[in-house]
């Protein structure tokens, strides 16, 4: 039996048109955008944005990152019956064929959401045989995408008037709010506006846009979408559209990331978008008010616990070229002042060469062609270490860096990553504590966070795609506190500016002023557990002033910023812990106290630090008085020596002295020696726990010098007044004896058992 020939032919263009639809296709060419770049905060605020290589605007979205207002009108406007067909409408086909036949001309299209989305990419298809092709590559589509897919691309390609693509960036630009956040009423509006962009433009044409909103909206009602009193009440909702700008927060940054922003990435920061918005206001209202004098202000602001960078602002303007506000101060190379000084005390503490009670001397320092002056051009004299940081005096700091030596301290430098010390220690020389050489406010800013953070280096993390680095710790937590201890300053009263929401609570900080020679630099950084503030006032042209000094014009500035940040659920303060012990010093020297020392109190030093350096200034002096009062043995006087000059300036080992004779003073001691520790006849119940079955061997000389030790008559080690000794106890009855230098002995006997 023969087949008709019309028969073979149907089923041959019945396989090929399934051949084609099942075809392999690239579904990536459709389901894409074209996005612009974007800077983000740390909770995808937008920040900066820049235009897509097309020169539009368009941001893309996830759908949970869009109103379900205008997902609801997009579908009710576009395509109502998505669920019920594969690409094309064969309803909405035959209406149209329908409509248009009879009425002579086009008065009604049938295009699905997928065949859009097709078009987006195939733009010119109005010819018969284009129509075509793109309702054979929407089934095509269709068949391989899913309802949400065809949403995505559509909601981020659709045009919505002059050079706005994708619904994100419409919404901001008319409501000046992101898409999901947007109302019924707006969501009607901005799905109404793919149809004609220009026709319906709102900034243009409002009342067109009234209507075309009013149709969506009946389009949702008549679909189940929403009642007719919530469209009743999105009617009488007037237009709120007008022209918003795109934010242009962080300037700066977007221009150093630029490169990604070109390739269309969404660049998420660890920025706090209300943090960087007051920081760049707060240099703004600073740099109009002293405008002529001081042009600009750069700041950054820390979160301590991460050295997450929460704000970044590179200049008072950025859009400013009279003051060259496009020049990134955050990365410029500017003089530091004297904000290096911190680092110079520290080492000095890690290093056991100063302790920070202990007194310095401010005084002329002459060293040949090397005359050093204080800012203020005068002399404090004696002055606690402490006290000369706090007050940032010269000479004292100078002495301390004598100490550390320059080549330690420039070696330190390094380690804290400052990469702008292009030259050997030599070259800088004891300068470089003044502020002879040059740092990045970058570099400058994860130093002072590692002081903050109790000697833990981390570089600063400013992308949230950047993997944290791991902390190296450069100094002891009880060097660090000390730190705290020396830069805790109140904020003077009247720093907060005017305008500024006023605090009810003033938190504890820290805080270092720098200016630089020649008045070109003006620092700040002020620092707590919680945040670092670290600003710069200045010119970017290198023009000095003399209102360029660190206290008078950056301080204020730090301030304001500081007291402008929320309050963290932590501590503000750092726990002491066990990183520091109480020490007795000598009340004169603020060095640890020896048994001539006449007044003594008591400080607080890092468990770490050794106590090798003494006090060096008191000595006992045998006088007449002394000799004549033979029955009182321990009667005797006490002369006080100090140095000659301010080099080499150490009152614990004291060259080329100068004595104070006080009136004779007497100073009793115990002579008698007896052992403390154990007792005698003591009875010690041993746990076997670690460390607990132990004691320290003590006697009423210990602070006198060497103490010899015996257990069982046998010897055992020598005590020194810093240098204790311990006993592991074992069962069994015992006895301990120790000696003197001189002779003297004393002995007890104890037991220890295991209890039953």
């Amino acid at each position: 039996m023969m087949r008709h020939p019309l028969g073979k032919a149907t089923a041959g263009l019945l396989c090929m048109g399934l051949a084609i639809l099942l075809w392999p296709m690239d579904t990536g060419s459709y389901l894409r955008v074209h996005a612009s770049g974007e800077l983000q905060d740390c909770q995808g605020v937008l920040l900066y944005t820049v235009l897509n290589p097309e020169e539009n605007w368009c941001f893309e979205r996830s759908l949970d990152q869009i109103s379900p207002r205008l997902i609801q009108a997009t579908i009710a406007t576009e395509d109502h019956r998505i669920d019920s067909h594969l690409g094309i409408d064969p309803i909405a086909v035959t209406r149209a064929l329908w409509q248009n036949l009879t009425q002579q001309r086009v008065v009604s299209g049938a295009s699905t959401l997928a065949m859009q989305v097709v078009k987006f990419q195939h733009p010119r298809t109005n010819t018969i045989p284009g129509k075509l092709l793109q309702a054979v590559q929407a089934i095509r589509l269709r068949l391989r995408a899913s309802k949400e897919d065809l949403l995505w691309a559509y909601l981020n390609n659709a045009p919505y008037g002059a050079n706005l693509v994708g619904c994100e960036a419409a919404a901001r630009r008319y409501f000046g709010k992101p898409a999901r956040e947007l109302t019924l009423a707006e969501a009607a509006l901005l799905a109404g506006l793919p149809k004609s962009p220009t026709r319906y433009m709102p900034l243009r044409y409002p009342e067109r846009a009234r209507q075309r909103r009013d149709f969506v909206l009946q389009r949702m009602r008549e679909e189940g979408m929403i009642s007719a009193k919530e469209e009743q009440a999105a009617r009488r909702s007037g237009l709120t559209t007008r022209y918003h700008e795109y934010p242009k927060t962080a300037p700066h940054l977007a221009f150093a990331l630029n490169s990604r922003l070109a390739r269309g990435e969404q660049v998420r920061t660890t920025l706090d978008d209300s943090i960087q918005r007051s920081v760049e206001a707060i240099l703004f209202r600073a740099a109009e008010r002293s405008r002529g004098e001081i042009d600009n202000a750069a700041a950054m602001v820390i979160d301590v616990s991460s050295a997450q960078v929460l704000a970044r602002a590179g200049s008072a303007d950025f859009f400013n070229p009279a003051i060259q506000g496009q020049v990134d101060v955050c990365l410029a190379e500017r003089s530091p002042g004297s904000t290096l000084k911190p680092f110079s005390f520290a080492l000095a503490i890690e290093s056991n060469r100063l302790y920070h009670s202990e007194i310095l001397l401010d005084d002329l320092w002459d060293q040949g062609l090397y005359n050093p002056e204080n800012f203020d051009q005068s002399f404090k004299g004696l002055i606690s270490a402490s006290d000369a940081l706090k007050t940032s005096r010269n000479i004292p700091s100078i002495s301390v860096l004598e100490r550390v030596g320059i080549e330690g301290f420039h070696g330190f430098l390094k380690q804290l990553h400052f990469s702008t010390l292009y030259q050997g220690a030599e070259h800088y020389g004891l300068g470089i504590i003044l502020g002879n050489c040059e740092v990045k406010m970058e570099e400058l800013a994860a130093a002072y966070t590692m002081l903050a953070s109790l000697g833990v280096y981390r570089p600063l993390r400013i992308k949230m795609d950047e993997k944290a680095q791991p902390g190296q710790r450069l100094l002891a937590p009880g060097t660090c506190l000390n730190l705290y201890s020396m830069l805790e300053q109140p904020l003077p009263n009247d720093l907060q500016a005017v305008g500024l929401p006023k605090v009810s609570v003033i938190p504890r900080v820290c805080w270092k002023t720098g200016t630089s020679q020649g008045y070109r630099d003006a620092w700040t950084v002020m620092f707590n557990r919680q945040y670092l503030v670290i600003v710069w006032r200045g010119n970017n042209d290198g023009r000095g002033s003399s209102l360029l000094i660190g206290s008078q014009v950056a301080l204020p500035l730090a301030a304001d910023i500081f007291l402008s940040l929320k309050l963290q659920n932590k501590p503000a303060w750092p726990p002491v812990d066990d990183n520091l012990r109480e020490v007795p010093v000598c009340s004169r020297s603020g060095l640890p106290a020896t048994r001539w020392c006449l007044h003594t109190e008591s400080v607080f030093l890092p468990k770490t630090q050794f106590l090798n350096r003494r006090c060096d200034m008191h000595y006992p002096v045998k006088t007449e008085a002394a000799f004549a009062l033979d029955s009182i043995p321990y009667a005797t006087s006490v002369i006080e020596r100090w140095p000659a000059s301010p080099q080499g300036w150490n009152l614990a080992n004291i060259r080329f002295p100068y004595v104070i004779q006080p009136k004779e003073i007497t100073v009793a001691r115990d002579t008698e020696l007896r052992i403390l520790s154990p007792a005698n006849e003591a009875e010690f119940l041993l746990t076997h726990q670690p460390e607990a079955d132990r004691i320290q061997l003590k006697s009423s000389l210990d602070q006198e010098g060497a103490v010899h030790w015996y257990w069982n008559e046998t010897f055992f080690g020598t005590s020194t007044p810093f240098q204790p000794l311990f006993l592991h106890l074992t069962p069994g009855v015992h006895t301990v004896s120790c000696m003197t230098e001189s002779g003297q002995i004393s002995r007890v006997s104890f037991s220890a058992f295991v209890p039953e």
